[in-house]
């Protein structure tokens, strides 16, 4: 645990605050959750069998759309259904 001297500013308080800078960010990383919930969903719209190519199936695809962050959860499956 790190210690701070009364004269010593925080980390947080030595970054300056951008409300402009966050809004920006916050505006990406909703453009890019959509674009990622947009190709899931078009994936769902294939057939068994070209899901079987890929290697994948509808429950992984299910799998990483329920996912909160942005695991690789297809790739551990299709690397999962290759071994099999």
């Amino acid at each position: 645990m790190a210690l701070s001297l009364p004269g010593e500013r925080s980390l947080a308080a030595a970054t300056p605050a951008n409300p402009f800078a966050a809004f920006v960010r916050w505006i990406a990383k909703a453009k890019a959750a959509r674009a990622r919930r947009v190709a899931l969903s078009a994936l769902l719209e294939l057939d068994h069998a070209r899901l079987n190519d890929l290697g994948i199936s509808r429950n992984d695809i299910t799998a990483a759309l329920a996912a909160k962050s942005h695991a690789p959860i297809l790739n551990a499956a299709r690397a999962r259904n290759a071994r099999a």
